[in-house]
């Protein structure tokens, strides 16, 4: 039993996401500095019409982003030079059923909140969830995802953090 409740926490949460963002991101906060697993959750399509890609752009200071690939899903992987600017996956999901889209990053060292700006493509149709979300007051209509920073640990004496 123990190992299904991280998975109907997860699901638990990414059925509650239509109603707080259509792309939300899990967990939502973590340590600076550290390598994070993030999962990307979409709850439904666009008025009705599948999903056909899902974009999210990294923000700047993550200094690694590696996508994990999904069955029947085409990866789009975009860099400027050595950093990952956007992952895009391509396939459908129909607009009934939610999905997960994973990628593991190196956080910042420091900071506080990080965007994730995603782009639900459902065919001709694009919800972009990409409006900034106030740290306090009304969250706007389509906020992108938000992971929060909280602070890094120091190194163990006498070695080093093996993340």
């Amino acid at each position: 039993m123990d190992l299904l409740k991280p998975l109907i926490l997860a699901a638990a949460t990414f059925a509650a996401a239509p109603a707080l963002a259509h792309v939300a991101v899990q967990p939502t906060e973590a340590r600076a500095g550290s390598y994070q697993v993030l999962r990307f959750g979409v709850g439904h399509g666009c008025d009705g019409a599948a999903t056909t890609a899902v974009r999210i752009e990294i923000p700047e200071g993550i200094s690694a982003a590696r996508p994990q690939p999904k069955p029947g899903w085409a990866l789009d992987i975009r860099k400027e030079g050595e950093r990952v600017t956007s992952i895009t996956w391509a396939g459908r999901l129909p607009a009934d059923q939610f999905e997960e889209f994973v990628m593991l990053v190196k956080l910042p060292g420091e900071g506080e909140r990080l965007a994730f700006p995603a782009i639900q493509s459902c065919g001709a149709a694009v919800l972009r969830w990409t409006e900034p979300v106030p740290a306090a007051g009304p969250r706007p209509a389509r906020p992108a995802p938000i992971l929060t920073l909280t602070p890094a640990s120091p190194p163990p004496e006498g070695g080093h953090d093996r993340h």
